[in-house]
């Protein structure tokens, strides 16, 4: 039996705003709270396909989906091509309907569950309301910022004379960081499911100040890691990254992608009163290239 499920919520901000941060999926670890990591398998003018691993109901699952983006209508459409047990089909639509004090989102979800037992679907509906309503939230939080500066995402890249097998073990066992990283003091890695990472790790930065985070990690094929912060520093709402590592033919190209959404209140605690976005930006991204870069070349010292 078929079942349907309607989320909704009204934001302050404008109708296209809220739709164009729902459209770009590859922004969604950073902005959405279940999200972990989004691998885009093809990706056309209206139509794609990727692949989604998110927190549901406390466990790390993964399914395939299909969207087709109705820009002019402001809709967007979905439906798993693979979902994750105990779910056997979904399919919903985001819809964003313009009002004089700002934008009706409502998240649709129609679903068939693998057994129809009370349990299974007690488990599928609580997972819907919860993720539901924080991606309602967060969407909403985010579109009422200036997102063209408080959403960002930029890379650091560095090739190494090793083979891509040495590179990805090096950042694949993160539990070894602290001997080879000045800036990571302690890092306490376990494993949720296999290729799935729970982290968390002790750095210093450059004032000599400590920060403790807490990170999930998707390891995929020995050629990409991603990663999301569970509890990002003051300065962010949402902090993911992606590691990825190409053959080449001095050995390996190590690309580390950020995506940052900033804090505006953290902004002004951390930095000061009258502190921009824009220097908040270049702030983060230069705390956060550094870490990367002394990562990435230290691969090559190491492995």
């Amino acid at each position: 039996m078929r079942r349907h499920t309607r989320h909704t919520l009204v934001s302050r901000a404008p109708a296209r705003a809220l739709y164009d941060l729902a459209a770009d999926t590859s922004r969604w670890p950073a902005i959405f709270e279940p999200t972990v990591h989004v691998h885009h398998l093809e990706r056309g003018e209206s139509t794609e396909r990727f692949q989604l691993w998110a927190v549901v109901n406390g466990e790390v699952k993964n399914w395939i989906s299909r969207r087709v983006l109705d820009r002019d209508r402001l809709r967007i459409r979905f439906d798993q091509e693979r979902s994750a047990p105990p779910i056997e089909s979904m399919g919903g639509e985001w819809i964003f309907e313009p009002v004089p004090d700002g934008t009706v989102i409502t998240l649709l979800h129609d679903f068939t569950a693998v057994t129809d037992t009370p349990d299974v679907l007690d488990w599928i509906g609580a997972a819907l309301d919860r993720n539901s309503a924080r991606e309602l939230a967060a969407l909403s939080q985010v579109a009422e910022l200036d997102s063209d500066k408080a959403v960002f995402s930029f890379t650091d890249s560095v090739s190494v004379g090793r083979p891509v097998r040495e590179a990805y073990d090096f950042l694949h066992r993160s539990d070894r960081w602290p001997e080879h990283l000045p800036h990571v003091r302690r890092v306490v890695l376990g494993e949720q499911a296999p290729g799935v990472q729970d982290m968390e790790m002790d750095t210093v930065t450059a004032d000599g100040s400590a920060h403790t985070t807490r990170s999930l990690r998707v390891c995929v094929d020995g050629e990409r890691i991603a990663y999301k912060q569970l509890v990002p520093p003051r300065l962010l709402l949402g902090h993911s990254g992606v590691w990825e590592l190409t053959t080449t033919s001095e050995g390996t190209e190590v690309t580390s992608t950020h995506t940052v959404v900033l804090n505006p209140e953290g902004v002004r605690d951390v930095l000061g009163e009258g502190t921009s976005l824009a220097a908040a930006r270049q702030f983060v991204q230069d705390a956060l290239s550094r870490n990367s870069r002394t990562t990435l070349e230290r691969i090559g010292a190491v492995v």
